[in-house]
Protein backbone atom coordinates (compact mmCIF):
# COMPACT_ATOMS: atom_id res chain seq x y z
CA UNK A 1 0.00 0.00 0.00
CA UNK A 2 2.84 2.37 0.89
CA UNK A 3 4.50 1.61 -2.44
CA UNK A 4 1.25 2.43 -4.24
CA UNK A 5 1.05 5.76 -2.44
CA UNK A 6 4.60 6.60 -3.50
CA UNK A 7 3.84 5.70 -7.09
CA UNK A 8 0.70 7.82 -7.06
CA UNK A 9 2.56 10.78 -5.54
CA UNK A 10 5.36 10.45 -8.06
CA UNK A 11 2.83 10.34 -10.87
CA UNK A 12 1.13 13.51 -9.66
CA UNK A 13 4.49 15.27 -9.35
CA UNK A 14 5.41 14.27 -12.89
CA UNK A 15 2.03 15.51 -14.07
CA UNK A 16 2.55 18.84 -12.32
CA UNK A 17 6.03 19.19 -13.78
CA UNK A 18 4.63 18.40 -17.19
CA UNK A 19 1.89 20.99 -16.79
CA UNK A 20 4.31 23.72 -15.73
CA UNK A 21 6.82 22.85 -18.40
CA UNK A 22 4.57 22.62 -21.45
CA UNK A 23 4.84 26.26 -22.49
CA UNK A 24 5.41 27.12 -26.12
CA UNK A 25 7.29 30.38 -25.61
CA UNK A 26 9.78 31.47 -28.24
CA UNK A 27 12.34 34.21 -27.41
CA UNK A 28 12.20 35.62 -30.95
CA UNK A 29 8.47 36.34 -30.59
CA UNK A 30 9.33 39.43 -28.57
CA UNK A 31 9.94 41.13 -31.93
CA UNK A 32 6.15 41.32 -32.39
CA UNK A 33 5.88 43.65 -29.40
CA UNK A 34 6.79 47.33 -29.15
CA UNK A 35 9.20 48.72 -26.57
CA UNK A 36 8.05 51.67 -24.42
CA UNK A 37 11.21 53.71 -25.11
CA UNK A 38 10.88 53.31 -28.87
CA UNK A 39 7.26 54.41 -29.42
CA UNK A 40 4.79 56.77 -27.78
CA UNK A 41 1.58 54.81 -28.42
CA UNK A 42 0.61 51.26 -29.28
CA UNK A 43 -2.11 52.13 -31.81
CA UNK A 44 -2.51 55.06 -34.18
CA UNK A 45 -6.31 55.36 -34.29
CA UNK A 46 -8.73 54.47 -31.53
CA UNK A 47 -11.73 52.52 -32.88
CA UNK A 48 -14.89 52.91 -30.86
CA UNK A 49 -16.69 49.84 -29.52
CA UNK A 50 -19.23 49.15 -26.76
CA UNK A 51 -19.20 50.20 -23.96
CA UNK A 52 -17.04 53.27 -24.78
CA UNK A 53 -18.62 56.66 -24.10
CA UNK A 54 -18.45 59.66 -26.41
CA UNK A 55 -19.14 63.35 -25.88
CA UNK A 56 -20.15 65.66 -28.72
CA UNK A 57 -18.93 69.25 -28.90
CA UNK A 58 -20.84 71.41 -31.36
CA UNK A 59 -21.74 74.92 -30.14
CA UNK A 60 -23.82 75.61 -33.27
CA UNK A 61 -26.19 72.73 -32.53
CA UNK A 62 -27.54 72.95 -28.96
CA UNK A 63 -29.43 69.66 -29.33
CA UNK A 64 -26.23 67.63 -29.44
CA UNK A 65 -23.68 69.96 -27.85
CA UNK A 66 -22.04 68.43 -24.76
CA UNK A 67 -24.29 65.39 -25.04
CA UNK A 68 -22.62 62.29 -23.66
CA UNK A 69 -23.62 58.82 -24.86
CA UNK A 70 -22.52 55.29 -24.06
CA UNK A 71 -22.27 53.00 -27.07
CA UNK A 72 -24.98 50.37 -26.79
CA UNK A 73 -24.37 46.64 -27.32
CA UNK A 74 -25.78 47.04 -30.85
CA UNK A 75 -23.02 49.55 -31.63
CA UNK A 76 -25.29 52.60 -31.81
CA UNK A 77 -25.95 55.84 -29.92
CA UNK A 78 -29.15 57.89 -29.98
CA UNK A 79 -29.75 61.62 -30.26
CA UNK A 80 -33.23 63.08 -29.81
CA UNK A 81 -32.98 65.35 -32.84
CA UNK A 82 -31.00 63.01 -35.10
CA UNK A 83 -32.09 59.51 -34.17
CA UNK A 84 -29.79 56.49 -34.02
CA UNK A 85 -26.27 56.57 -35.36
CA UNK A 86 -23.96 53.60 -35.93
CA UNK A 87 -20.62 54.36 -34.25
CA UNK A 88 -19.05 50.97 -33.45
CA UNK A 89 -16.04 50.31 -35.65
CA UNK A 90 -15.52 54.01 -36.38
CA UNK A 91 -12.93 56.48 -35.11
CA UNK A 92 -14.07 59.68 -33.33
CA UNK A 93 -13.27 61.68 -36.49
CA UNK A 94 -15.46 59.38 -38.58
CA UNK A 95 -18.35 59.73 -36.11
CA UNK A 96 -17.92 63.52 -36.20
CA UNK A 97 -18.18 63.43 -40.00
CA UNK A 98 -21.43 61.43 -39.81
CA UNK A 99 -22.92 63.87 -37.29
CA UNK A 100 -21.83 66.84 -39.37
CA UNK A 101 -23.55 65.40 -42.42
CA UNK A 102 -26.78 64.82 -40.49
CA UNK A 103 -27.01 68.34 -39.03
CA UNK A 104 -25.82 70.17 -42.16
CA UNK A 105 -29.36 70.30 -43.54
CA UNK A 106 -30.70 71.88 -40.35
CA UNK A 107 -27.97 74.30 -39.36
CA UNK A 108 -25.27 76.41 -40.92
CA UNK A 109 -22.04 75.07 -39.49
CA UNK A 110 -19.12 77.52 -39.50
CA UNK A 111 -15.48 76.43 -39.59
CA UNK A 112 -13.69 73.43 -41.04
CA UNK A 113 -14.48 71.07 -38.14
CA UNK A 114 -17.70 72.30 -36.55
CA UNK A 115 -18.41 68.94 -34.88
CA UNK A 116 -15.91 67.43 -32.48
CA UNK A 117 -16.44 63.97 -31.01
CA UNK A 118 -14.35 63.16 -27.95
CA UNK A 119 -13.99 59.91 -26.05
CA UNK A 120 -15.36 60.41 -22.55
CA UNK A 121 -14.66 56.90 -21.26
CA UNK A 122 -12.22 54.33 -22.61
CA UNK A 123 -13.69 50.98 -21.60
CA UNK A 124 -13.77 48.66 -24.63
CA UNK A 125 -10.06 47.90 -25.01
CA UNK A 126 -8.65 45.46 -22.45
CA UNK A 127 -5.75 43.12 -21.86
CA UNK A 128 -5.66 40.24 -19.39
CA UNK A 129 -3.51 39.27 -16.43
CA UNK A 130 -4.24 35.70 -15.35
CA UNK A 131 -2.78 32.96 -13.19
CA UNK A 132 -1.13 33.29 -9.81
CA UNK A 133 -1.85 36.95 -9.06
CA UNK A 134 -3.95 38.64 -6.39
CA UNK A 135 -5.95 40.66 -8.92
CA UNK A 136 -6.57 38.52 -12.03
CA UNK A 137 -8.83 39.45 -14.89
CA UNK A 138 -9.23 42.05 -17.66
CA UNK A 139 -7.66 45.48 -17.27
CA UNK A 140 -8.51 48.64 -19.19
CA UNK A 141 -5.90 49.41 -21.85
CA UNK A 142 -4.47 52.91 -21.45
CA UNK A 143 -2.04 52.81 -24.36
CA UNK A 144 1.06 52.80 -22.15
CA UNK A 145 0.58 49.53 -20.31
CA UNK A 146 3.74 47.42 -20.17
CA UNK A 147 4.42 43.98 -18.75
CA UNK A 148 6.03 45.55 -15.69
CA UNK A 149 3.11 47.87 -14.94
CA UNK A 150 0.61 45.05 -15.53
CA UNK A 151 2.37 42.69 -13.11
CA UNK A 152 2.98 45.41 -10.53
CA UNK A 153 -0.73 46.28 -10.54
CA UNK A 154 -1.91 42.64 -10.41
CA UNK A 155 0.64 41.55 -7.74
CA UNK A 156 1.91 37.96 -8.18
CA UNK A 157 1.14 35.84 -5.13
CA UNK A 158 3.26 33.36 -3.18
CA UNK A 159 2.47 30.54 -5.64
CA UNK A 160 3.66 32.51 -8.69
CA UNK A 161 6.55 31.31 -10.81
CA UNK A 162 7.90 34.81 -11.40
CA UNK A 163 10.81 33.59 -13.50
CA UNK A 164 8.52 32.12 -16.20
CA UNK A 165 5.83 34.69 -16.81
CA UNK A 166 4.25 34.13 -20.25
CA UNK A 167 3.38 37.10 -22.47
CA UNK A 168 0.91 36.07 -25.17
CA UNK A 169 -0.40 37.89 -28.22
CA UNK A 170 -3.27 35.75 -29.52
CA UNK A 171 -3.78 35.33 -33.25
CA UNK A 172 -7.19 35.70 -34.87
CA UNK A 173 -5.89 33.93 -37.95
CA UNK A 174 -6.05 30.12 -37.51
CA UNK A 175 -3.08 29.79 -39.86
CA UNK A 176 -0.88 32.16 -37.85
CA UNK A 177 0.37 30.99 -34.41
CA UNK A 178 0.15 33.20 -31.37
CA UNK A 179 3.26 35.14 -30.35
CA UNK A 180 4.56 34.02 -26.94
CA UNK A 181 7.71 34.78 -25.00
CA UNK A 182 8.85 34.52 -21.38
CA UNK A 183 9.63 37.28 -18.92
CA UNK A 184 11.58 36.95 -15.69
CA UNK A 185 9.62 39.28 -13.42
CA UNK A 186 11.93 38.57 -10.50
CA UNK A 187 14.91 39.79 -12.54
CA UNK A 188 12.95 42.89 -13.49
CA UNK A 189 12.33 43.99 -9.93
CA UNK A 190 15.55 42.76 -8.32
CA UNK A 191 18.08 43.68 -11.01
CA UNK A 192 16.16 46.35 -12.87
CA UNK A 193 16.36 44.36 -16.11
CA UNK A 194 13.63 45.86 -18.33
CA UNK A 195 14.99 44.52 -21.62
CA UNK A 196 11.78 42.49 -22.03
CA UNK A 197 9.39 45.12 -20.72
CA UNK A 198 7.17 45.58 -23.77
CA UNK A 199 4.01 47.56 -24.41
CA UNK A 200 0.80 45.59 -24.35
CA UNK A 201 -1.97 45.85 -26.91
CA UNK A 202 -5.66 45.03 -26.90
CA UNK A 203 -6.27 41.35 -26.19
CA UNK A 204 -2.75 40.54 -24.96
CA UNK A 205 -2.48 38.02 -22.13
CA UNK A 206 0.03 38.05 -19.28
CA UNK A 207 -0.05 34.62 -17.64
CA UNK A 208 1.71 34.00 -14.34
CA UNK A 209 2.09 30.20 -13.92
CA UNK A 210 2.35 28.38 -10.60
CA UNK A 211 5.67 27.03 -9.38
CA UNK A 212 6.30 23.28 -9.56
CA UNK A 213 5.55 22.85 -5.85
CA UNK A 214 2.40 24.94 -6.18
CA UNK A 215 1.31 22.80 -9.14
CA UNK A 216 1.86 19.63 -7.08
CA UNK A 217 -0.20 21.14 -4.25
CA UNK A 218 -3.05 22.00 -6.64
CA UNK A 219 -3.01 18.51 -8.16
CA UNK A 220 -3.12 16.99 -4.68
CA UNK A 221 -5.97 19.28 -3.70
CA UNK A 222 -7.98 18.23 -6.74
CA UNK A 223 -7.39 14.59 -5.81
CA UNK A 224 -7.93 14.85 -2.05
CA UNK A 225 -10.85 17.31 -1.84
CA UNK A 226 -13.49 15.02 -3.43
CA UNK A 227 -12.33 12.10 -1.26
CA UNK A 228 -12.46 14.24 1.89
CA UNK A 229 -15.95 15.49 1.03
CA UNK A 230 -17.10 11.92 0.41
CA UNK A 231 -15.79 10.74 3.80
CA UNK A 232 -17.32 13.73 5.57
CA UNK A 233 -20.64 13.07 3.82
CA UNK A 234 -20.54 9.44 4.95
CA UNK A 235 -19.76 10.58 8.50
CA UNK A 236 -22.78 12.92 8.50
CA UNK A 237 -25.02 10.08 7.29
CA UNK A 238 -23.90 7.88 10.20
CA UNK A 239 -23.82 10.75 12.71
CA UNK A 240 -26.47 13.32 11.72
CA UNK A 241 -26.52 16.67 13.53
CA UNK A 242 -28.14 16.34 16.91
CA UNK A 243 -27.16 12.70 17.28
CA UNK A 244 -26.45 11.65 20.84
CA UNK A 245 -23.88 9.07 19.81
CA UNK A 246 -20.30 9.82 20.67
CA UNK A 247 -18.34 11.12 17.71
CA UNK A 248 -16.37 14.00 16.33
CA UNK A 249 -18.23 17.26 15.82
CA UNK A 250 -17.32 19.93 13.23
CA UNK A 251 -16.38 22.22 16.11
CA UNK A 252 -13.42 19.99 16.87
CA UNK A 253 -14.58 18.30 20.09
CA UNK A 254 -15.85 14.82 20.90
CA UNK A 255 -19.27 14.29 22.28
Amino acid sequence: MRHAHKVALAGMMLLAVGITGCYSAHPENIAAFKKPHLVNVTVEDYVLQPPDEIEVHCAAVPEINLQRERIRPDGKVSFEALGEIEVAGKTPKQVAAVLQQKVAGLYTLPGENPVDVRIAAYTSKVYYVLGQVYSPGPRILTGRDSVLTALAASQPNAMAWEQRVQVVRPSRDPNVPAKIFEVNFNKMIVRGDISKDVLLQEGDIVYVPPTILASVAMVLEEFISPVARAFYGAYLVQNPPGSTERGYSPGGSYR
